[in-house]
């Protein structure tokens, strides 16, 4: 059969969008390898009506909700091609399927470059986080660290004393300027530019002169980019911005190919689990709409 809409990505962006074009009684695919990018984390936060809850209980319930949809078919796998012209989509599957469509939306995420600093992959999402939203009010106003990446690092240590006394570690990662370094200081952050040789217990940095320093949590900017090249391999535009790497979209979400669509932290910043649904709500009206209304 040929779906109206093939998701490939079924976490909060794609179910989001599914569950529009669903309530639509449009026909849609969802393929999903289950690679949900908050999965090492044990808790979600600032999602209304949902806060706290763990994310994997989250996407569950979600999942459930979209399969009382009789138009829904669901597939747990991995899209591993996709090609096509408008109204004639194909999307080859790790199974050795081959399905049609008449849209195709990727909302496939992200993935993090993480610091290569020892220790620090094992406490990402635990006690090494990127979103102050959604995980500074739990460390209760304790110390919080933030290590730095790149540029967008320095905007980190300046919003984050909100949560908390704040201590900027750039670890060789960028240069500050007088002007940074009084910026800091006006928001009572400090500053250490001693290396960091690696993370012990739960967010304690140790440094390369043998020095330890202790806190609540610690924060850095990952640097992102597309968790798939398949819309890339397609031809859809992908342009840097501060965080990394993001598809291009039309403010209907659709990519620079034609039929092709993109939602969720894929082709959107900043990120959190409430910008992504509220984006894939967005991208499910919008295909629905060029559906009904070609050429729109």
């Amino acid at each position: 059969m040929t779906y109206d809409v093939i998701v490939v990505g079924g976490s909060y962006a794609g179910m989001a969008a599914a569950l529009q074009l669903l309530r639509a009684r449009r026909s849609v695919l969802i393929v999903d390898a289950g690679q949900r990018r908050n999965r090492f984390a044990s808790h979600s936060h600032g999602f209304l009506g949902q806060d706290g809850a763990d994310p994997s209980a989250i996407a569950a319930e979600a999942r459930a909700q979209l399969m009382a949809y009789p138009t829904l078919t669901w597939l747990d796998g991995t899209a591993t091609a996709a090609e096509g012209t408008l109204d004639a989509f194909t999307v080859a599957d790790e199974h050795g399927s081959r399905h049609m469509a008449r849209r195709l939306l990727f909302a496939t995420g992200v993935k993090d470059a993480l610091p290569a600093i020892e220790g620090l992959s094992e406490r990402w999402g635990q006690s090494v986080f990127h979103c102050p939203y959604c995980h500074g009010y739990e460390l209760d106003q304790g110390a919080i660290g933030v290590i730095g990446t790149g540029p967008a690092s320095l905007h980190q240590a300046l919003l984050l004393p909100e949560w908390g006394p704040t201590t900027f570690l750039t670890n060789g990662a960028l240069s500050l300027t007088g002007e940074d370094r009084a910026e800091l200081a006006r928001r009572g952050a400090k500053l250490v530019e001693t290396p960091i040789a690696r993370l012990d217990g739960a967010a304690d940095v140790v440094l390369t002169d043998g020095s330890t320093l202790s806190f609540a949590g610690l924060f850095t900017a990952s640097v992102v980019s597309p968790a798939t090249d398949l819309p890339r391999a397609m031809g859809c535009d992908v342009e840097e911005n501060p965080m990394g790497q993001m598809l291009v979209t039309t403010p209907m979400k659709e990519t620079t190919v034609p039929g092709v669509y993109a939602c969720g932290d894929l082709a959107r910043m900043p990120h959190s689990v409430s910008l992504a649904v509220g984006d894939g709500a967005w991208a499910g009206a919008m295909i629905h709409r060029a559906l009904v209304f070609p050429g729109m």
